[in-house]
């Protein structure tokens, strides 16, 4: 019926919508409830690994860093119950929280957006998290993001919907992501931070070991996290099949992290020894990050 519609003139294309008006109302209906872009990303996010690759070709990834990626500085949060506060810092008792980071920055937001749904868990048809926790955005350019995609929330209803993701077994990405400006119309991009909700089976950045080198670099481990493996380790595997960067291998009957770690804690959380454990060093610096963050993306 399409290619019917097109081949006829102006005239005969009223006429023909006239005629039909049955089957176009219920395309508008499809259309005004599902964006073309939500559409698009369900249809062809199978093949991001494929697209990934592709970014190792120079003109592409040149292309697709001035498009998607220029500007873009991520990190991961790692799980909190992951973390062994009494490794490497000097008073655990005050050791500042990624959660207490997020906070903050919800505290000192001017706007709060909440996604309907995670659009990477719901076009993967994720059947073990959660698929309607999706995304959290700050900033002023939430302003101009369609609201089909979701809705403004109070700072209270935001600090909530982070739990309820923790809690879930989401790991927090934050940072600026162009990508998300790009996609969802959100204007100026320096005026939206993203805090992503992600899981090991779906998520986007599944693709970095697949990514050109400079590109995978932009989506980081935060600063002062480092992710050890002590002498009960038995080589069993579990952490190789959780990690959803490949970040991990065996070697000698032990496993071994490395350099593509981004220190997320999934590892430690699966690990059946404990033989992993998710340490702070010298180098942690929460209130660090979070100046960095309010550096390159404006939240008031």
């Amino acid at each position: 019926m399409r290619n019917i519609f097109i081949n006829l003139s102006v005239k005969n294309q009223i006429l023909f919508i006239l005629i039909n008006h049955d089957y176009y109302y219920i395309k508008l209906i499809i259309m005004l409830k599902e964006p073309f872009i939500v559409k698009f990303i369900k249809t062809f996010f199978c093949r991001r690994f494929l697209f990934a690759r592709l970014s190792r070709i120079w003109p592409i990834g040149s292309v697709l860093n001035k498009l998607y990626f220029e500007g873009d500085e991520i990190y991961y949060l790692p799980k909190e119950s992951t973390i062994e506060l009494d490794v490497g810092i000097e008073s655990p008792g005050s050791v500042v929280l990624p959660s207490d980071m997020l906070e903050r920055l919800i505290d000192d937001a001017g706007d709060h957006f909440l996604m309907n749904y995670c659009i990477c868990r719901t076009s993967n048809k994720c059947k073990d998290y959660p698929r309607e926790l999706g995304c959290l955005f700050l900033g002023g350019a939430t302003r101009t993001i369609d609201r089909r995609f979701g809705r403004p929330v109070s700072k209270e209803e935001a600090k909530e919907h982070l739990r309820k993701c923790r809690e879930a077994g989401l790991v927090h990405l934050i940072g600026r992501n162009k990508l998300d400006s790009s996609w969802l119309s959100a204007r100026p991009g320096e005026r939206l931070l993203t805090i992503c909700n992600c899981c090991p089976c779906c998520c986007l950045w599944m693709m970095l070991p697949n990514l050109r080198n400079d590109l995978s670099e932009k989506v980081q481990k935060m600063p002062g996290v480092e992710v050890l493996v002590n002498g009960d380790c038995s080589g069993c595997g579990e952490c190789v099949a959780s990690c959803f960067v490949k970040a991990i291998d065996i070697l000698d009957g032990r496993a071994r992290i490395g350099d593509g770690c981004r220190g997320c804690g999934r590892c430690a959380d699966t690990c059946p020894e404990g033989a992993i454990e998710v340490a702070l060093d010298g180098r942690y610096d929460p209130a660090g990050l979070e100046s960095r963050i309010r550096d390159i993306v404006d939240i008031r």
